[in-house]
């Protein structure tokens, strides 16, 4: 949790809510009151809260819609509900419904504080151990390094909001990936997903593609047609290579991003939607701003909360997690038999700068199985650049690590040991092999670092 907790009070009376500001005045967190349902639902949609106080008899709505919807559209929010008309099943059915607590008119100030800082408390560690939470899969993405823990917990946080995101990185970085677990991971997640490449269309049909035309607006046009913008009402709108878009086209864009309101080509009546836009590129835009080839305006209006894709080479062992993962699925779906790859192939792929990222390694490991059968891919599979020398001290430590593998392939006339002796011995022995690297260690062992790391400490906190 950064900065101060937000919390919202959804209260009709205002002299209540004048008097619950009073008991909470001396606590460090951000009030803010609302005295309807549907300002309450519109002030949760827009930055949800860390927790609402929610008076269940509201002049518009009963007070468990509001519940019911927190929970239903996937809010992190916590909820307290505040009533006068409690009872026991009244308080099972909120708490059944996903409230934290039940407060139960009149209360005094110590319960209403003891109660907020408790709920609050439980939230600050909640957000604290999925800070702390080591994911290796997050909707479409696939690894679990420092970059794109960073990544998930960005989009964890942008993704309730409407806030326009600009996503960069280079090409093949998994940027729609990105964009799709934005609106997966919000509450827009049953509504539209429209994705457009403004590179892969010819600029004389790009407005048509975004904002639809009408019938006779220009040669072909024999029916009427609904662009991106109509498709995605309600929901998400992403606009991929946003930097090839021309200026004209740009102003216009800068127009609906703002209003939310255009026109189809050729027509004159203007239609509004509610769309949260998210773009990319894998150009620099400040350089393209510089250069005059993106507008400036437009720039800032949709540079509200950026995330940078990291390239393949900066990902460690994601680049091994993500080739298995193609892998098993293509020798499924080719009925070849791989299974892995050997110490050699490993580390030619850890070293390889992989200039297309992902969708080359996807592209890579396509050719092998389609081409090749077997258990392993060996380095004979490789496909150009890849199969190039590697140097003599890569040749020497793949040596090693088979050496040591080998040595562990016998163990017929080896004493039998505790099973706990063994995990520890191949945990002691990877970790070695790493030169005392425990993710990379893990990323090899498959399994959490945190694994490694929480019985390396019940080792060495052992009385003998």
């Amino acid at each position: 949790m950064k900065g101060l907790p937000k919390v919202l009070l959804v209260e009709d009376t205002s002299s209540l809510a004048l008097v619950y500001r009073e008991y909470l005045k001396d606590e460090r967190l951000e009030l803010t009151h609302v005295a309807t349902g549907k300002a309450a639902i519109e002030a949760i949609a827009g930055a949800p809260p860390h927790l609402v106080l929610l008076d269940l008899k509201l002049p518009d709505m009963d007070g468990q819609e509001i519940l019911h919807w927190i929970r239903a559209e996937g809010f992190p929010s916590a909820v307290v509900v505040i009533t006068a008309h409690g009872s026991v099943d009244v308080a099972v059915d909120v708490m059944r419904g996903g409230a934290q607590d039940f407060l139960e008119k009149p209360f005094d100030a110590a319960r209403l504080r003891t109660t907020v800082r408790n709920v609050l408390e439980k939230v600050r560690l909640r957000d604290l151990l999925d800070d702390l939470r080591e994911r290796d899969r997050y909707h479409g993405f696939i690894g679990s390094s420092l970059p794109m823990q960073a990544v998930y917990r960005i989009i964890d946080a942008a993704a309730p909001s409407k806030a326009t995101v600009f996503i960069t990185g280079e090409s093949g970085t998994g940027k729609e990936v990105c964009a799709e677990a934005i609106h997966r991971q919000g509450p827009r997640i049953n509504k539209p997903f429209i994705a457009l490449n403004c590179g892969a269309i010819p600029h004389d049909l790009m407005e048509s593609e975004i904002f639809g035309h009408v019938k006779g607006a220009f040669t072909g046009a024999y029916s009427e047609r609904e662009g991106a913008a109509s498709q995605a009402d309600g929901g998400t709108l992403f606009l991929d290579e946003i930097g090839e878009m021309d200026l004209d086209l740009q102003t216009k864009l800068l127009r609906f991003v703002q209003t939310g309101r255009f026109s189809k080509v050729g027509g004159g009546k203007e239609k509004a939607v509610d769309v949260r836009f998210i773009c990319a590129t894998n150009r620099d835009p400040l350089a393209e701003v510089a250069a005059g080839r993106f507008r400036e305006d437009l720039f800032y209006r949709l540079h509200v909360v950026p995330i940078h894709l990291p390239p393949l080479r900066d990902r460690g062992d994601d680049i091994l997690s993500i080739a298995r993962h193609f892998l098993i699925a293509y020798a499924g779906e080719e009925g070849k038999g791989f299974q892995d790859f050997t110490p050699e192939v490993e580390l030619i792929f850890r070293k390889y700068a992989w200039p297309g990222n992902v969708r080359q390694l996807q592209n890579v490991i396509r050719n092998i199985v389609v081409l090749h059968d077997g258990d392993h891919v060996g380095r004979t599979h490789l496909p150009p650049p890849l199969d190039g020398a590697l140097s003599e001290g890569d040749m020497a430590h793949i040596a090693i690590a088979a050496q040591s593998g080998a040595s562990r392939g016998h163990p017929r006339n080896e004493a039998i040991l505790p099973l706990a002796q063994v995990e520890r011995d191949a945990i002691e022995r990877a970790i070695a092999l790493c030169n005392g690297n425990i993710p990379k260690a893990a990323a090899l062992l498959e399994v959490s670092p945190s694994t490694l790391y929480r019985k390396k400490q019940s080792w060495e906190t052992v009385v003998v």
